[in-house]
């Protein structure tokens, strides 16, 4: 039997850097550790010029030197530590534009390459889980890549989704990369963990809002669609 496609539309919205506001947050967690394993606090242009997944790259990166794994087992339990101290925000208007494409029937996911619990945790607390279809965070270790993981949410969402019509909105370069692996559409955030300079070299829409990415991915799908009737 031929799998059926599911057309509507959908947006997979990324969380660290896009809908919670927290690039200030990243950068005071880095600083807070990069001492204690010898390195030297870092501006916010630095980390966004210079930012990568898996996170651990990114400090050996930054330090010159590959860390250990008992380094890397304490660095990262003190860098969620200080995350933990930071009031969970909202990008400004998300929780209202969310609402709005509820009632429009455009269907909502959120994934991230954050530890699931903790994404859940953050996504309960400011009152948006229920408006999401799917929350899938990390579930072991620290991945290179965010496409297997956007592969495996629209799988677990519904096998028939039509990958054409799915806008992924985030701000890293790994996020137009992963939405490309898949067939989805790429619109990325200005204001996250990556430079608008960094994220120009994706060849995907930039846009300073998260309303400009809904209005951006929603067109866009909608005028590939005409395109193929």
């Amino acid at each position: 039997m031929t799998p059926r496609t599911t057309t509507a539309v959908r947006i997979v919205w990324d969380w660290n850097g896009t809908v919670r506001d927290d690039l200030g947050d990243h950068v005071a967690a880095l600083n807070a550790t990069l001492p204690a394993l010898g390195g030297t606090p870092v501006s916010v242009d630095t980390y966004r010029a210079q930012h990568r997944v898996p996170i651990r790259s990114f400090y050996d990166h930054l330090l010159g030197r590959t860390i250990s794994d008992a380094e890397w087992q304490s660095n990262d339990a003190a860098f969620l530590t200080v995350l933990d101290q930071r009031p969970v925000r909202l990008r400004s208007g998300v929780r209202q534009l969310m609402m709005g494409l509820r009632a429009r029937g455009v269907g909502q996911s959120l994934l991230s390459l954050a530890p699931h619990e903790r994404l859940m945790r953050e996504v309960r607390q400011v009152g948006i889980a229920g408006l999401m279809e799917r929350i899938d965070g990390r579930i072991g270790p620290s991945a290179a890549s965010k496409a297997p993981a956007l592969a495996a949410h629209l799988q677990a969402l519904d096998p028939g989704i039509d990958p054409s019509r799915v806008v992924v909105i985030g701000d890293s370069v790994d996020d137009a990369v992963a939405a490309r692996a898949i067939g989805a559409f790429p619109v990325l955030h200005t204001g996250g963990l990556h430079s608008p300079t960094r994220l120009a070299t994706a060849d995907a829409p930039l846009v300073d809002s998260l309303q400009e990415a809904v209005e951006v991915g929603l067109a866009a799908i909608g005028a590939n669609w005409k395109a193929r009737s």
